[in-house]
């Protein structure tokens, strides 16, 4: 598959295709050599469009006035 902009969705869809065909286990070596090869790269391309939307989440908490403020998402959940 030639290099282009895919969505994550997009990206998530050709790998679960290439999953199936891998685990199918009918295609030649060479093929499934290409399949493997297209499948890292897209599991590469969802890793770091995941890892920029994690970037992106801010919580909203309480500022010093009481009013919502936004702050960086650290992963941790506060009651």
């Amino acid at each position: 598959m030639a290099e282009k902009k895919l969505t994550f969705e997009q990206a998530m869809g050709r790998l679960e295709e290439i999953v199936a065909l891998l685990e199918r286990g009918d295609a030649p070596l060479e093929e499934s050599l290409k399949l493997f090869e297209e499948g890292t790269a897209l599991m590469k391309k969802c890793s770091g469009l995941l890892d920029k939307a994690e970037q992106k989440v801010v919580k909203l908490l309480a500022g010093p006035d009481g009013a919502p403020a936004e702050t960086p998402f650290d992963g941790e959940v506060r009651p």
